[in-house]
């Protein structure tokens, strides 16, 4: 069986592991002539102070990620290769359900995504994004672990 890789989705949140995801995906998308659409996931804190405007903040997260994706962008992704950027990210659902729902409404043929490599409390706490998009997903995802500093 012939697997075509045309279309991969890649989340960041733009940490150093996240961005080995990025290399990783941006090396896959040359290497088979694929679309890539990385992934700003955004998730705002959920403040609660009687003045706090959830979508002016929503807002402000958003315009932060669109200007950090265009430098990504333009340090991380050759002129060559098809790339866009679609931001996720909402209060009400989760990072790793976000990113699940956008490669299916894509028609992803891969997910690629880092692994921040939390353990212990946490990812007793935080969970594992990466993890639950292993679990949830219908097409392949590849994790980046992140680099080991000796």
């Amino acid at each position: 069986m012939l697997f075509l890789t045309k279309k991969i989705v890649c989340p960041t949140d733009f940490s150093e592991p996240a961005r080995k995801g990025v290399d990783a995906a941006v090396e896959l998308a040359a290497k088979f002539s694929a679309e890539l659409i990385l992934v700003p996931v955004i998730t705002p804190a959920p403040l609660k102070a009687a003045t706090f405007q959830r979508s002016t903040h929503l807002k402000r997260l958003k315009e932060t990620a669109q200007a950090a994706m265009a430098r990504l962008i333009q340090e991380a992704v050759p002129g060559h290769i098809k790339c866009r950027s679609q931001i996720i990210g909402d209060i009400l659902i989760r990072v790793a359900d976000a990113i699940v729902q956008l490669a299916e409404e894509e028609a992803a043929d891969l997910i690629v995504l880092a692994s921040h490599g939390q353990s212990g409390w946490g990812r007793i706490f935080f969970g594992s994004v990466a993890e639950s998009v292993v679990r949830l997903s219908i097409c392949p995802v590849l994790t980046v672990k992140r680099p080991i500093h000796g």
